[in-house]
């Protein structure tokens, strides 16, 4: 189990990471490259609607925190250099690892609540089609459990649920013909947060 525990844990972000991923245009950019999978500079450059130099500068900056990666199995050529998220995971810091910076953990947690707030939406506007009958394709799911846990299973259970998240962002890493880009966030807070 020791095992387990030591591959399941996440590196804590250094000042480096927090700064990239604290940018709204890094932020922006990592959004596009999680929905379309992998991107050129000009791809990103077209959808964000900035200028290409300007979008090289900060994919440079993801890349050098180690937040996305080059996919040259997806380049046309040698000089084509196509950037797709790296899907490993990060966390902002814990008690025996404080955050880096306070103020750019934050920031952080500002966008991440941000973005947990839209898939809800898009989960919600779904929800209401689909209950409704007015479509029948499944693009969300919107699932709440109460459950009773020591602070051990509690971590247990994020354990077994961070393995099956990973084996599943493993199977398809770039989205395809009938491959879908679904968002996942595991939101949990016991009754004294």
């Amino acid at each position: 189990m020791a095992e387990k525990q030591e591959r399941m844990e996440a590196p804590v972000a250094s000042i480096a990471v927090l700064k990239a991923i604290a940018n709204p245009v890094r932020q922006r950019i990592s959004r596009v490259l999680s929905r379309r999978g992998f991107a050129r500079a000009a791809d990103l450059a077209d959808e964000l609607e900035l200028p290409a130099n300007q979008i090289s500068f900060h994919l440079r900056v993801l890349a050098d925190a180690g937040l996305i990666v080059e996919a040259p199995e997806l380049a046309r050529d040698r000089r084509d250099r196509v950037w797709r998220e790296n899907p490993q995971p990060i966390q902002l810091g814990n008690p025996e690892n404080p955050v880096a910076d306070v103020h750019l953990g934050n920031v952080v947690l500002q966008a991440m609540a941000e973005e947990v707030t839209d898939t809800l939406g898009r989960a919600v506007v779904w929800g209401a089609d689909y209950t409704s009958g007015r479509t029948t394709e499944i693009h969300g799911v919107l699932n709440s459990y109460t459950l009773h846990l020591a602070e051990e299973e509690f971590e247990e259970l994020m354990r077994d649920l961070t393995e099956v998240a990973h084996k599943w962002q493993e199977r398809n890493t770039v989205p395809g013909p009938g491959v879908h880009t679904w968002q996942l966030h595991l939101i949990a807070a016991d009754n004294e947060a």
